[in-house]
């Protein structure tokens, strides 16, 4: 690792010390924890996480809403949720002040909720602007919907601007994927000045909760010393379970699947069953049952192959 590397972590929090955010917290009885995923350096693995973590947590029993905060919307296409420029999206919900519960669409998958995203969101954070309170647009709305759901899951833009800050504003901590790659922690005391700003102003308590380890390769020694060193400085926040880079999570999205329906035995889809098991037990989802996702999800694909394989026997008669 550089010395450029180091200075970053070290300029991100107190040096030796690591991390010093305050404990993270969790929703309690009856109210959602919501976790904001963010790191505002792109191609982490930030919107894989998000969908895939969301379809293991669901296949494992836990209600979830996946809050699509990127204008881009590869969240909600990733989950095969598309929708018309005239259907709410949470454009609708941030800007018009929307309830949540009027914007959200049903996923394939049982227990997965999406509140897709549009171009319009593009826009917003220039109309939030002139908005009183802008700051706590999303908040209000997530706050209205928590007692339905067990876990929301807000995917932000890679960036640190207003549509950002909402979801920090509507969070109760953070998930924050960190790639096991050359410049790794770049921007990384960036995303902490405004994690630590927020917490002063605008949501008390806000902290990073949990680090993810993306696109790990186990070829190289890079990645091994990044594992290292984001481990040493965020302690037992960075979870033990690391993502792999594989072909088949490049994949996915591209069949508007998560990896746990596109191909639940792959080295992806079970990283990502683990990294929910340890997920769900940092929250404290009572609702959520490890066995349960990898059966669902082994199910689910069977029943796939299965309606694949009389279609073409019916077309070869």
């Amino acid at each position: 690792m550089t010395t450029e590397q180091h200075h970053a972590i070290d300029a991100a929090g107190d040096g030796d010390a690591g991390y010093g955010g305050p404990p993270a917290r969790v929703g309690g009885p009856g109210r959602a924890t919501v976790v904001a995923f963010a790191n505002q350096k792109g191609g982490v693995g930030k919107t894989t996480t998000t969908v895939s973590l969301g379809a293991a947590l669901a296949q494992g029993g836990a209600r979830v809403l996946l809050v699509d905060l990127d204008p881009q919307g590869n969240a909600s296409t990733g989950l095969d949720v598309r929708i018309s420029s005239e259907e709410p999206s949470t454009y609708d919900v941030i800007v018009e002040g929307l309830a949540i519960d009027r914007a959200v669409r049903a996923t394939a998958i049982e227990g997965l909720t999406v509140l897709p995203s549009s171009l319009e969101l593009a826009g917003a954070e220039v109309e939030l602007v002139q908005a009183m309170a802008r700051e706590r647009a999303l908040a209000r709305a997530i706050d209205a919907a928590r007692g339905a759901y067990d876990v929301i899951l807000i995917d932000c833009p890679p960036s640190l601007g207003l549509l950002t800050i909402n979801a920090f504003v509507a969070a109760d901590q953070l998930l924050v994927p960190i790639q096991c790659e050359y410049y790794a922690l770049e921007g990384l005391s960036q995303l902490l000045r405004t994690v630590g700003l927020v917490e002063q102003n605008l949501n008390a308590g806000l902290a990073i909760g949990t680090v993810v380890l993306t696109m790990y390769d186990a070829r190289t020694r890079l990645a091994q010393q990044v594992v290292d060193e984001v481990r040493a400085f965020f302690g037992p926040r960075a979870l033990g379970t690391v993502i792999p880079r594989t072909v088949r999570l490049s994949e996915a999205p591209s069949y508007a699947q998560p990896i746990t329906v596109f191909d639940p035995d792959s080295k992806g889809a079970q990283a990502y069953q683990e990294l929910a098991a340890e997920f769900a037990q940092r929250l404290g989802l009572t609702t959520f049952d490890a066995a349960r996702s990898v059966a669902v999800a082994a199910a689910t694909k069977a029943a796939e192959l299965a309606a694949q394989q009389a279609e073409s026997s019916r077309g070869e008669r």
